[in-house]
């Protein structure tokens, strides 16, 4: 908790602004306090771990709707909701679309410290992954379409002759292919290469999720 780690209030109601601002500065979160979700959206975002405290129900843009907005945008900044009049179905859905908690007003101080608490964890993994990320993605781009079928299978638990047979083609053809994944993929065995295609299996879903998929 530095002056490097930001903390997003968004809430068109002042008293509520201010009541959360001055507690997250307390234990000494950085504050950015916006009345609307197209305030925020104006606003040059700081590069900063951090997360965004949103209410659900606001004029104009609605929680849920900058929710969604922010998935498609790939911003990363983990949300925790909060709403005055939340219900089990509003919940789930943003649970869902992937905020790390939903609290009902009135809550708790600690509820909300605890949930913010989580959120930034969350931004600090993400932040310090990116970059791995970023590189694991460039080197499967580089596969070929077979390839990259031939790298699934084979992290499913196929054996070559498996595979030549689901892909109609010879067994030393596989082996070829797998040769080359390994290579351009760096990586040392086929466990290593299995949690890579878990960690992208993962950020596809991710992204899934972020463009509005059921």
């Amino acid at each position: 908790m530095t002056e490097h780690t930001i903390v997003h209030v968004v809430d068109d109601d002042e008293a509520v602004r201010r009541a959360l601002s001055s507690l997250l500065r307390s234990v000494g979160y950085g504050i950015r306090s916006h009345a609307t979700a197209s305030e925020f959206l104006k606003a040059a975002l700081p590069d900063a771990a951090g997360c965004i405290v949103l209410d659900v129900r606001m004029p104009g843009v609605s929680g849920l709707e900058l929710q969604e907005h922010l998935n498609r945008s790939d911003v990363s900044l983990p949300l925790v909701l909060m709403s005055g009049h939340g219900d089990i179905p509003m919940s789930v859905r943003a649970m869902k679309a992937g905020a790390v908690d939903f609290l009902t007003k009135p809550f708790r101080d600690q509820d909300m410290l605890d949930a913010v608490g989580s959120a930034i964890a969350i931004h600090r993994s993400r932040r310090a992954q990116a970059p791995k990320l970023g590189a694991l993605r460039a080197r499967h781009d580089r596969l070929s379409p077979r390839e990259m079928q031939v790298m699934a299978l084979a992290c499913a638990g196929k054996q070559n002759k498996q595979i030549a047979a689901e892909l109609g083609i010879q067994v030393i053809t596989v082996k070829v292919h797998r040769g080359n994944v390994m290579k351009k993929m760096e990586a040392a065995s086929l466990a290593e290469l299995a949690r890579m295609a878990e960690i992208l299996e993962a950020d596809d879903a991710a992204l899934y999720r972020g463009i509005g998929a059921p």
